[in-house]
């Protein structure tokens, strides 16, 4: 997998060239979660990653994370060879599964 900050670089440039690609399924779960499309790029081109996942099929995957006092989390795929972001879900962290600095997830 790429260096992460230059994947970083590539996946926010991915979305601030609007390179991005919604599925049905992410949408309904932010909808739910009164996540709006505005705070997942926001998130995104704010964010840091905190865990990769280049395991993940049919592209590698990974968490980024923005901190307080609006902590969100964000799961995509990049693909280098297209150069788009596929937003599998998004998130708000709690204290059940991540630490107090809503980045660390708990061992349990």
């Amino acid at each position: 997998m790429k260096a992460l900050g230059l994947l970083l670089d590539d996946i926010q440039t991915a979305i601030n060239a609007d390179q991005i690609l919604w599925k049905r399924h992410t949408l309904e779960r932010m909808l739910q979660r009164s996540i709006s499309r505005q705070q997942v790029k926001q998130a995104i081109l704010a964010g840091m990653i905190i865990e990769c996942y280049p395991d993940d099929h049919p592209i590698p995957s990974l968490l980024l994370a923005t901190g307080q006092p609006e902590a969100l989390h964000v799961v995509l795929g990049y693909d280098a060879n297209t150069g788009l972001c596929h937003i599998i879900t998004a998130y708000r962290p709690n204290l059940t599964h991540f630490e107090a600095d809503l980045t660390t997830r708990r061992i349990s």
